[in-house]
């Protein structure tokens, strides 16, 4: 079977990349060892120009993004049909995913079924962010979902939250969660643990409740005056080019004092390198406002580290409190302190339940039966 992943997202080295971008690798390089055939293509949001690239007989292609005002989507769109024809030419295409968005303006190719893969999309993340739904994104929105033939969610939540705006359409539809590497994820006890670090790892802006952790840091303190919060990522900029980290800097920094001397901003690093630093990690905390379901807390939770996520939005289902994890409020800075200084002052407890979070993740996020029940579920609907 030959599957091709629209997304400008697949990871090119040296650049940072986001977890649908981790998700997209992880998975192609499973279906190649698996006996199928994958293609990426997308437009190339690391150099402006074209690029091919075959990795591991992964063969992507970065295509030179064009920039018309008021006319980009159509001419962008136009080179990933241009592209798709070509590549169905050489070597039939069985399969084309995309997220949400992505089928808006793809030509759709007889022979070939669609799959949308829910890793939230407009309407989504305009509800969880209390934000005005724009017309022209619902409209690409809707469009895309007409002209899918199936339709994965990573979650129970997006999957039922997504259905408050959108119609799938009486189409198949399956929950799959992302997978987890767990050669890469996995306890590390050569590496030794720095007492009373703290580690988050996303994208830098409020989503991901990294304002909430930075308030709730003068509180641990309190209990704990040697805690470091280092914090891996990159960067997020508002629409007027300022970065997030500035933002943090001007507007939360002068409210927590001393404290400012315990965080450090680390940057986007590799996977391999992001694996070394939950493992040096004493707790791993993740308190999303909003996810679909994310991957920093399964693989932390694959690496044995205890991991603080959020009660919101997914967690429930990624963490049963005190037994897999510990659960938080991410609106709450005193409540997130508080978790973290629990497990900072249980560390027998903490073993405990890091060790049934490795078990969790091993069962429910396992690359092998993941990907073999996407492999079903693109027969299902090739079929």
């Amino acid at each position: 079977m030959h599957i091709c992943f629209i997304t400008n997202e697949y990871p090119k080295e040296g650049f940072p990349h986001g977890g649908v971008g981790t998700f997209v690798h992880t998975i192609s390089h499973k279906l190649i060892e698996y006996g199928h055939q994958v293609s990426i293509i997308g437009i190339n949001v690391y150099t402006k120009k074209n690029e091919y690239e075959n990795e591991n007989d992964i063969e992507i292609y970065r295509l030179k993004p064009k920039k018309i005002k008021g006319l980009t989507w159509l001419f962008n769109n136009k080179s990933i049909n241009s592209k798709l024809s070509q590549v169905n030419a050489l070597r039939p295409i069985d399969i084309i995913e995309t997220a949400e968005l992505g089928m808006a303006f793809i030509k759709k190719i007889p022979t070939v079924k669609y799959v949308i893969r829910l890793h939230g999309g407009h309407h989504f993340f305009a509800e969880s962010e209390n934000r005005k739904v724009s017309w022209w994104k619902s409209f690409q929105e809707k469009r895309s979902f007409k002209r899918a033939d199936g339709f994965i969610a990573v979650s129970k939540y997006v999957k039922a939250h997504t259905e408050k705006f959108l119609s799938y359409n009486n189409k198949p539809l399956e929950v799959i969660r992302y997978p987890i590497n767990l050669n890469l994820f996995k306890p590390r006890p050569e590496i030794q643990i720095k007492k009373s670090t703290v580690l988050f790892a996303g994208t830098i802006c409020a989503k991901k409740g990294i304002d909430q952790l930075i308030r709730a840091i003068p509180k641990v303190i309190e209990s704990n005056k040697d805690i470091q919060l280092n914090i891996y990522g990159r960067d997020w900029f508002f629409p007027n080019g300022k970065s997030y980290i500035e933002y943090i800097k001007e507007s939360i920094f002068p409210e927590i004092g001393n404290a400012v001397n315990n965080i450090h901003f680390k940057g986007a690093v590799p996977l391999d390198v992001l694996a070394k630093n939950y493992a040096a990690s004493e707790i791993c905390v993740f308190p999303s406002l909003m996810e679909t379901q994310g991957l920093v807390a399964p693989e932390a939770m694959a690496m044995e580290k205890l991991v603080v996520f959020s009660n919101c939005g997914p967690g429930p289902e990624t963490i049963e409190h005190k037994k897999t994890g510990l659960l938080c409020d991410p609106y709450n800075p005193n409540d997130i302190a508080e978790k973290i200084i629990w497990a900072l002052k249980h560390k027998n407890e903490t073993k405990k339940i890091a060790k049934e979070g490795r078990k969790f993740v091993e069962e429910i996020f396992n690359i092998d039966t993941i990907t073999n029940t996407n492999i079903k579920f693109y027969y299902k609907i090739k079929n």
